[in-house]
């Protein structure tokens, strides 16, 4: 079944003033799109291949695969991670958890500042929840899929790829970085932590 490109979840220009509008647009509707067409076509030479016998490419298709599935299913994340007139700090059993795994807020939002900020090249910040610890985590996967963690779920993404930041930020990563906790949509964390923890 073909994927397709979900509909944001508020108005282009909902994130300004921390993400620009042009930004959004171009994110979304360009990058995050080929992500989802990159996706579908694999899958196509996929089914081609089994349908034909001929496995020859598919050493390469699963690369491609990984690269084009978990960009498409970080970038959906990415989109639900933040909303207009968010940010703060969560609540609840989320909060918790937090301090349970970090010590305080302010310790893990240093760390996933940290690892986030330092991404070698482009990838993402992620905290996750672990079903194999039952611990909270923070991964910062390069690219989309190195460096990932199996058997955890992602709860909150901050994209560090130069698309998500460099119109409005340059080459200030760190200050788009500071500015994404003002969008943290951490009503939505909490729900995919509640869902992810069972």
């Amino acid at each position: 079944m073909a994927q397709q490109l979900p509909a944001l979840p508020y108005a282009y220009n909902a994130l300004e003033p921390h993400i620009d509008e042009q930004t959004v647009r171009l994110h979304h509707d360009i990058h995050h799109n080929g992500y989802v067409v990159g996706l579908n076509t694999t899958l196509d030479k996929l089914a081609k291949a089994r349908e034909t016998g001929d496995h020859s490419a598919v050493p390469g298709l699963m690369k491609d695969l990984a690269f084009h599935s978990s960009g498409h299913v970080l970038h959906t994340l990415y989109w639900e991670s933040m909303a207009p007139n968010a940010g703060g700090e969560p609540t609840g059993a989320l909060a918790d958890q937090i301090v349970k795994d970090f010590g305080s807020f302010a310790a893990f939002k240093a760390q996933f500042t940290a690892a986030t900020v330092g991404v070698k090249g482009s990838g993402w910040g992620v905290l996750a929840w672990s079903r194999d610890y039952q611990s909270l985590q923070i991964v910062a996967p390069e690219q989309h899929q190195n460096l990932a963690d199996w058997g955890s779920t992602p709860l909150l993404v901050c994209d560090v790829w130069e698309h998500a930041y460099y119109l409005k930020y340059q080459n200030k990563r760190a200050a788009y970085v500071e500015s994404f906790w003002s969008l943290a949509n951490w009503a939505g964390a909490a729900a995919r932590f509640g869902a992810a923890k069972g």
